[in-house]
């Protein structure tokens, strides 16, 4: 494939997530999950892993999407179907990803609708409580061929000046204990890894990290993935960690570049939506999330591996 606009002659379905964690572990290299939230930004996740040819998952927020305080209702059924067509036509494998979502109906129906990976994500909920409501969407899934995963532990977040950090790191035998009980496929940890970090980056805890890979044979996922360093990724990568997930950097160098885009003194409307030119703020938009892929994507060790 190349990069850019390129249409790839190898299409093919979604990729079993399964398949594409085992592929990662045997091969010493993680999948990143880029998270998307429009068609630019979708097309950009894709345009990148064609160009570095890697395989990736692409996916939507669940719990941005399913909030009953959005303006405007959404229909998940839009996001599966678009999800599905960009997959099938993709020149790499690709995952789909129903992300961190607290509501069960939504996670329900995204297994159903197509995504082939769905993540229930409730951090005030108790553990046994939560424990209970994963492992019957776990059985759920698994019926219509999806994989589950969840998390064990809570991410500070960069982003809400009240959490100083100290929010809970992920405990060894707690997250044994919760992949026995509810069969999940994938398992998201809390290792001083930080959500919606705003900037710089720093390490993780990989003493905490290579105590859960001894307990838990589950390949391990690490959410905030913008604000962890390029050293500690790879490490946690040999410490069993199989995905990474980014969205805040990506989303950050989106609005950069459609905001300087918007600041083009240009009368014809067309020329900035939709005509496809370098003065088109959808073109400025996908291109930033290509390259925005491309400065990461790398760091994981999945370049190539989707020959």
């Amino acid at each position: 494939c190349q990069s850019g606009y390129a249409t790839c002659a190898a299409a093919m379905p979604l990729e079993a997530i399964g398949k594409m964690m085992e592929s990662a572990r045997r091969g010493g290299y993680a999948v990143g999950y880029f998270e998307s939230w429009n068609i630019e930004s979708l097309q950009g996740v894709i345009d990148a892993a064609e160009a570095t040819v890697s395989p990736v998952i692409i996916g939507f927020n669940g719990d941005f999407l399913s909030r009953p305080g959005r303006i405007a209702a959404e229909r998940l059924s839009w996001y599966a179907a678009l999800g599905v067509a960009a997959a099938k036509s993709a020149g790499v494998p690709c995952g789909f990803i129903f992300n961190e979502c607290p509501n069960d109906k939504w996670v329900r129906d995204a297994a159903t609708a197509g995504f082939n990976l769905i993540m229930p994500a409730d951090p005030e909920a108790s553990y046994e409580d939560y424990e209970r409501r994963v492992k019957e969407l776990t059985a759920h899934a698994h019926r219509h061929g999806a994989a589950v995963e969840a998390e064990i532990g809570v991410l500070p977040n960069g982003a809400d000046d009240r959490d100083n950090g100290s929010r809970a790191m992920t405990d060894p035998d707690l997250a044994a204990r919760f992949v026995s009980a509810t069969n999940v496929d994938l398992l998201a940890v809390s290792v001083g890894n930080v959500h919606i970090k705003l900037d710089g980056q720093q390490g993780l805890n990989l003493g905490r990290l290579e105590q859960i890979h001894r307990r838990v044979k589950t390949p391990l996922v690490l959410h905030g993935g913008t604000g962890i360093d390029a050293d500690a990724l790879r490490e946690a990568i040999r410490l069993g960690v199989a995905k990474v997930n980014f969205g805040t950097y990506v989303k950050q160098r989106y609005l950069a570049a459609v905001r300087s885009a918007l600041g083009a003194d240009v009368a014809n409307p067309h020329e900035l939506l939709g005509i496809g030119g370098d003065r088109d703020v959808m073109v400025a938009g996908r291109l930033a999330v290509r390259d925005a892929v491309l400065e990461r994507i790398r760091t994981l060790g999945c370049c190539g591996q989707a020959r």
